[in-house]
């Protein structure tokens, strides 16, 4: 990669139209997990105008409230106003669950892969959650957007939101914050007279309560760009004017674009799914990497098939900022991380309701309590076998 660079990372909020389809989605993970730690989950979400479809293959012992859970988790989001024109009391759910073909559950039960697929991890050295900044940043400033709706901070907030932080990059380091742009959903009451754009003010009180409490200052400078709702006005928004559906949000999940992605989406699926659970396990590896001082950036590939236990490949890059060879580094992963799907499902303890908060704001770099694969506990014994 070039040395100066301008690099965009985006982030959209729990109220978006498809991070609603994914918190779905794995809130009836953890429903069924919760009773069920061995159940098969692959669970697809549409939202739409007034409509909620469920769909996928299932195969549980336990029983779940299905549009119970539906209703539940989209109260929790916020979209309980009649205002904002889609409500968790008065949308229609359709529920449309199978159960999961016998011929994947024979692979999957014998301890294989429950999908063919390459899967990519990465960490590097730009933040203390060793992750890249721009991505960093995004997810900061839709949680602010949350914590501003939630606690009443910007009353005229509606659920839905977006953010997008580019960073100038000089000699391959962040340097400054180029641009800012804040998208968020309102009601009527902070638009100007026109009825096209919100006041003067509103995108003041946006920027001070927002913006401000996220970006570090000495990253900011007189040319840094703010464009707060850049099109005039959001009042429609949510999924009366934007069809969600799950996984449809998978650089916004993982890395913001700074690695490389294997295309398979995370929300609704249990961890026997290796398009999900191996790249928590990337993750962790590659974190544990860049935390041993091994690398300063590690991008790891894995690649399953179906059916089989043991990865058909291990790749690891670390763009020239590596301290010992690449060959050496694949070495050690090999030696001290268990790759196959069971080995990863009890590494990382992944048989527990935790996904439904992975959903919203990034599946990685996270600091809350069941982020598993955010651990560096084997950092220093990578660093003295090394």
């Amino acid at each position: 990669m070039a040395a100066n660079f301008l690099f965009t990372s985006e982030s959209v909020t729990e109220g978006h139209p498809d991070k609603i389809a994914d918190q779905i989605s794995d809130g009836i993970l953890d429903a069924i997990l919760a009773k069920d730690k061995k159940g098969r989950v692959a669970c697809e979400t549409f939202v739409t105008v007034g409509l909620v479809v469920v769909g996928g293959e299932i195969t549980t012992k336990a029983y779940v409230d299905i549009n119970g859970t539906v209703r539940d988790i989209i109260k929790d989001i916020g979209y309980t106003k009649r205002e904002f024109g889609f409500t968790y009391d008065t949308c229609a759910i359709l529920n449309s669950i199978g159960s999961q073909s016998p011929d994947i559950a024979q692979g999957v039960d014998t301890g294989g892969a429950g999908d063919q697929g390459l899967m990519t991890g990465y960490a590097c050295r730009e933040t203390k959650e060793l992750m890249p900044l721009p991505i960093m940043l995004a997810h900061k400033l839709t949680k602010r957007l949350a914590i501003c709706r939630k606690k009443n901070i910007l009353p005229y907030l509606g659920p839905d939101g977006k953010s997008q932080v580019t960073i100038e990059y000089i000699d391959g380091q962040p340097a400054r914050v180029d641009t800012i742009v804040v998208s968020t959903q309102h009601n009527e009451a902070i638009l100007n007279r026109t009825g096209k754009k919100i006041t003067s003010k509103a995108r003041d009180e946006i920027i001070e309560k927002v913006i401000v409490p996220i970006i570090p200052k000495n990253m900011l400078d007189k040319r840094t760009k703010y464009h707060v709702n850049p099109t005039g006005k959001f009042v429609i928004g949510g999924p009366i004017s934007d069809a969600g559906v799950t996984g449809r949000k998978i650089i916004v999940d993982t890395y913001g674009g700074m690695a490389s992605h294997g295309g398979g989406a995370f929300s609704g699926k249990d961890p026997t799914k290796v398009d999900r659970s191996a790249c928590y396990m990337a993750r962790y590896i590659a974190k544990n990497v860049v935390a041993s001082g091994l690398a300063d950036k590690c991008t790891l590939q894995v690649a399953y098939a179906i059916g089989l236990a043991d990865p058909v490949s291990l790749m690891v890059f670390s763009d020239g900022t590596n301290k010992v060879s690449e060959k050496r580094i694949a070495q050690l992963i090999r030696k001290h991380f268990d790759l196959t799907p069971a080995g990863i499902i009890k590494a990382l303890d992944l048989r527990r309701p935790i996904y439904r908060k992975t959903a919203a704001y990034g599946h990685f770099g996270r600091t809350e309590k069941g982020f598993t694969w955010e651990r560096t506990d084997k950092a220093k014994l990578l660093a003295k076998d090394a």
